[in-house]
């Protein structure tokens, strides 16, 4: 199997999360001609918006169109090629009154739900499936009903008995992944930010009840770090596309480059299968499944 035969496919919860946790993974399977697929599940109508020209009643009502063009072109500069959209509604962030709109993610028909992406993943095939952890990353609704929804989608996936009306054949995905926000990286950053008269974006949090620190994930858990640290710069020019989501003095915006770099030059995973032998600690999603290098010729 060569590299160009190889697919990496994501799902995400809302336009602009492809970028901080994926971004990079994304734009070297890219460029290394890798297929690249990235799955939405809603269109992120309870965003913000932070573009003064558009934060009215009548951009509300339109921002799930403007966001669906922000990751279109987010997506053109981080080389996904495909994008599908599950079409649910955004839920809102935890206990609040959005979460209770019947054609949120959150409410949605749970099998449903799971039957639409087991058809992608059987029309797809991709060898590396990278979704949330089961805390949702940072806890939002969509992000924890995402990893429900995949996690059950890639072991219905697999079952010929399970939606045989569903997809070409049966696919059992590779390698599976959940993305992780390593605590060291995050604790550094912050102390830094302390230490330099800068409010972290948590702190700023903690005063609404926020419990960041907890989802923070323990550096034992991590079992895959894949250094990004060339994509750091179109990862960023990413991130600016979702101009109604990130502002000019936007807390990422506000931070020294060095910060940045920290935050952004590494991504993060945790294994959840794989098919193949892999080592311990991996520096690629695609351990295991790259061709192997043909031996040096000898004499």
């Amino acid at each position: 199997m060569s590299a160009d035969n190889l697919t990496l496919m994501a799902v995400h919860a809302h336009p602009d999360d492809e970028v901080f946790s994926t971004g990079g993974v994304y734009a070297r399977a890219a460029d290394e001609g890798m297929r690249t697929v990235l799955v939405v599940a809603t269109g992120g109508e309870e965003g913000e918006i932070l573009d003064p020209a558009r934060d009215t009643p009548e951009g509300h009502a339109r921002l799930a169109e403007f966001r669906a063009d922000e990751v279109r072109r987010s997506a053109e500069v981080l080389g996904i090629e495909e994008i599908h959209f599950l079409g649910y509604r955004d839920s809102g962030m935890p206990d609040t009154p959005a979460n209770g709109n019947p054609a949120n993610f959150l409410n949605a028909d749970r099998d449903e739900a799971v039957r639409r992406v087991v058809r992608l993943l059987r029309e797809i095939r991709p060898d590396v499936l990278v979704t949330y952890d089961e805390r949702g990353g940072y806890g939002h609704p969509d992000h924890v009903t995402a990893h429900a929804v995949t996690t059950a989608a890639v072991a219905a996936a697999a079952d010929p008995d399970r939606y045989p009306e569903v997809g070409p054949a049966t696919w059992s995905v590779p390698k599976v992944y959940n993305t992780a926000t390593p605590r060291s990286v995050w604790t550094w950053v912050g102390e830094q930010m302390r230490e330099r008269g800068i409010v972290p974006e948590a702190e700023e949090s903690a005063d609404e009840g926020y419990d960041y620190e907890s989802y923070l994930t323990p550096d034992e858990l991590i079992t895959t770090r894949v250094d990004v640290t060339e994509y750091v710069a179109r990862k960023l020019r990413a991130l600016r596309q979702h101009e109604t989501q990130v502002s000019a003095d936007d807390w990422l915006n506000s931070m020294p480059d060095d910060l940045i770099e920290a935050l952004l030059r590494t991504e993060s995973f945790i294994r959840v299968r794989s098919d193949v032998p892999t080592p311990g600690d991996e520096a690629d999603l695609f351990a295991g499944l790259r061709p192997e290098a043909p031996a040096a010729r000898t004499g």
